[in-house]
Protein backbone atom coordinates (compact mmCIF):
# COMPACT_ATOMS: atom_id res chain seq x y z
CA UNK A 1 0.00 0.00 0.00
CA UNK A 2 1.40 3.14 -0.68
CA UNK A 3 1.53 6.31 1.85
CA UNK A 4 -0.85 8.13 0.03
CA UNK A 5 -3.22 5.00 -0.40
CA UNK A 6 -2.75 4.75 3.60
CA UNK A 7 -3.67 8.52 4.30
CA UNK A 8 -6.52 8.86 2.21
CA UNK A 9 -8.11 5.35 3.23
CA UNK A 10 -11.90 5.71 4.36
CA UNK A 11 -11.70 5.04 8.43
CA UNK A 12 -15.42 4.81 8.71
CA UNK A 13 -17.74 1.22 9.69
CA UNK A 14 -16.36 -2.01 10.98
CA UNK A 15 -12.57 -1.69 12.18
CA UNK A 16 -10.32 -3.91 10.80
CA UNK A 17 -8.22 -5.82 14.09
CA UNK A 18 -5.04 -7.37 13.83
CA UNK A 19 -5.49 -10.34 16.49
CA UNK A 20 -1.84 -11.92 17.28
CA UNK A 21 0.09 -13.79 19.59
CA UNK A 22 3.63 -13.43 20.91
CA UNK A 23 6.80 -15.37 19.59
CA UNK A 24 6.61 -16.87 23.01
CA UNK A 25 3.04 -18.39 23.31
CA UNK A 26 2.08 -21.30 21.27
CA UNK A 27 -1.38 -21.49 22.36
CA UNK A 28 -4.53 -20.73 19.54
CA UNK A 29 -7.99 -21.10 21.45
CA UNK A 30 -7.23 -17.77 23.00
CA UNK A 31 -6.89 -16.08 19.42
CA UNK A 32 -9.65 -17.98 18.01
CA UNK A 33 -12.21 -16.64 20.67
CA UNK A 34 -10.94 -13.19 20.32
CA UNK A 35 -11.56 -13.37 16.79
CA UNK A 36 -14.73 -14.15 17.50
CA UNK A 37 -15.41 -11.99 19.43
CA UNK A 38 -14.36 -9.32 17.47
CA UNK A 39 -16.02 -10.29 14.89
CA UNK A 40 -19.20 -10.98 16.88
CA UNK A 41 -18.99 -6.96 17.41
CA UNK A 42 -18.83 -6.36 13.90
CA UNK A 43 -15.39 -5.91 12.86
CA UNK A 44 -12.89 -7.28 10.17
CA UNK A 45 -10.09 -9.60 12.16
CA UNK A 46 -6.89 -10.59 10.34
CA UNK A 47 -5.41 -13.54 12.95
CA UNK A 48 -1.83 -14.23 12.48
CA UNK A 49 -1.76 -17.01 14.86
CA UNK A 50 0.32 -18.26 17.49
CA UNK A 51 4.14 -17.85 17.66
CA UNK A 52 4.51 -15.10 15.56
CA UNK A 53 7.83 -13.73 15.39
CA UNK A 54 8.18 -9.62 16.18
CA UNK A 55 9.13 -8.69 13.05
CA UNK A 56 6.01 -10.75 11.24
CA UNK A 57 3.93 -8.93 13.95
CA UNK A 58 5.35 -5.60 12.38
CA UNK A 59 5.61 -6.12 8.97
CA UNK A 60 1.71 -7.14 8.90
CA UNK A 61 0.42 -3.77 10.77
CA UNK A 62 2.24 -1.59 7.87
CA UNK A 63 1.02 -3.73 5.42
CA UNK A 64 -2.82 -4.31 6.47
CA UNK A 65 -2.89 -0.73 8.67
CA UNK A 66 -5.30 -1.82 10.97
CA UNK A 67 -7.39 0.17 12.85
CA UNK A 68 -6.25 -2.06 15.83
CA UNK A 69 -4.27 -4.23 17.17
CA UNK A 70 -4.84 -6.76 19.40
CA UNK A 71 -1.97 -9.43 21.36
CA UNK A 72 -3.73 -12.16 23.50
CA UNK A 73 -0.99 -14.28 25.35
CA UNK A 74 -1.96 -17.69 27.46
CA UNK A 75 1.15 -18.92 29.14
CA UNK A 76 2.25 -15.79 31.20
CA UNK A 77 5.72 -15.40 29.73
CA UNK A 78 4.75 -12.26 27.06
CA UNK A 79 5.66 -9.69 28.98
CA UNK A 80 9.05 -9.74 27.72
CA UNK A 81 7.72 -10.31 24.23
CA UNK A 82 5.19 -7.87 24.41
CA UNK A 83 7.33 -4.44 26.07
CA UNK A 84 9.97 -5.05 23.16
CA UNK A 85 7.03 -4.88 20.30
CA UNK A 86 5.19 -2.48 21.42
CA UNK A 87 8.34 -0.54 21.50
CA UNK A 88 9.52 -1.55 18.33
CA UNK A 89 5.52 -0.28 17.10
CA UNK A 90 6.05 2.75 18.68
CA UNK A 91 9.25 3.82 17.03
CA UNK A 92 7.67 3.45 13.48
CA UNK A 93 6.04 6.43 12.00
CA UNK A 94 4.02 4.77 10.18
CA UNK A 95 2.48 2.98 13.18
CA UNK A 96 3.34 5.26 16.56
CA UNK A 97 -0.24 6.20 16.74
CA UNK A 98 -2.02 2.61 16.22
CA UNK A 99 -4.11 1.52 19.18
CA UNK A 100 -2.79 -1.58 20.41
CA UNK A 101 -4.21 -3.93 23.33
CA UNK A 102 -2.94 -6.73 25.18
CA UNK A 103 -4.81 -9.00 27.29
CA UNK A 104 -4.52 -12.62 29.10
CA UNK A 105 -1.70 -14.10 31.75
CA UNK A 106 0.99 -11.42 31.72
CA UNK A 107 3.41 -13.29 34.27
CA UNK A 108 3.85 -16.40 36.29
CA UNK A 109 4.13 -15.36 39.69
CA UNK A 110 1.32 -13.65 42.27
CA UNK A 111 -0.93 -10.21 41.89
CA UNK A 112 1.30 -7.76 42.68
CA UNK A 113 4.03 -8.79 39.90
CA UNK A 114 1.09 -8.75 37.30
CA UNK A 115 -0.29 -5.39 38.57
CA UNK A 116 3.56 -4.11 37.77
CA UNK A 117 3.22 -5.89 34.24
CA UNK A 118 0.44 -3.73 33.86
CA UNK A 119 1.46 -0.94 34.49
CA UNK A 120 4.81 -1.29 32.45
CA UNK A 121 3.12 -2.13 29.27
CA UNK A 122 0.86 0.85 29.56
CA UNK A 123 4.19 2.85 30.29
CA UNK A 124 5.90 0.63 27.09
CA UNK A 125 3.48 2.43 24.93
CA UNK A 126 -0.06 -0.24 24.80
CA UNK A 127 -3.14 1.68 24.82
CA UNK A 128 -5.18 -0.94 27.87
CA UNK A 129 -3.92 -3.88 29.44
CA UNK A 130 -6.34 -6.62 29.96
CA UNK A 131 -4.67 -9.13 32.74
CA UNK A 132 -5.59 -12.52 33.60
CA UNK A 133 -7.17 -12.54 37.41
CA UNK A 134 -7.95 -14.63 39.21
CA UNK A 135 -9.55 -12.83 41.48
CA UNK A 136 -11.66 -11.02 39.03
CA UNK A 137 -14.84 -12.22 37.25
CA UNK A 138 -13.83 -12.67 33.72
CA UNK A 139 -16.94 -11.16 32.16
CA UNK A 140 -15.25 -8.09 33.60
CA UNK A 141 -12.34 -8.43 31.88
CA UNK A 142 -14.45 -9.08 28.30
CA UNK A 143 -17.12 -6.14 29.29
CA UNK A 144 -13.57 -3.81 29.61
CA UNK A 145 -12.30 -4.74 25.82
CA UNK A 146 -15.72 -4.72 24.40
CA UNK A 147 -16.43 -1.44 25.81
CA UNK A 148 -12.91 -0.65 24.97
CA UNK A 149 -13.32 -1.68 21.14
CA UNK A 150 -17.22 0.20 21.21
CA UNK A 151 -15.41 3.35 22.00
CA UNK A 152 -12.85 3.42 19.47
CA UNK A 153 -15.07 2.57 16.58
CA UNK A 154 -17.61 5.50 18.12
CA UNK A 155 -14.34 7.74 17.82
CA UNK A 156 -13.81 7.14 14.50
CA UNK A 157 -17.34 7.29 12.80
CA UNK A 158 -17.75 10.18 11.22
CA UNK A 159 -20.19 13.10 12.49
CA UNK A 160 -23.67 13.03 11.30
CA UNK A 161 -24.45 15.38 8.53
CA UNK A 162 -25.44 18.56 9.86
CA UNK A 163 -28.86 20.30 8.68
CA UNK A 164 -28.66 23.14 6.23
CA UNK A 165 -29.27 26.02 7.88
CA UNK A 166 -32.31 28.17 6.74
CA UNK A 167 -31.98 31.11 4.48
CA UNK A 168 -28.79 30.44 3.67
CA UNK A 169 -27.87 30.84 0.36
CA UNK A 170 -25.74 27.59 -0.68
Amino acid sequence: MQTAEVASRERSGPLDVVVTGLPSDAHTWNLVFIQLLIEDLGHHVINLGPCVPQDEIVESCGKYQPDLLVVSTVNGHGFQDAEQLIQTIRSRWELAGLPAVIGGKLGVLGAEQRAGHGRRLREAGFDAVFQDDPEQDQEAGLGAFEAFVARLAADRAPAPAAAPLEGVAG
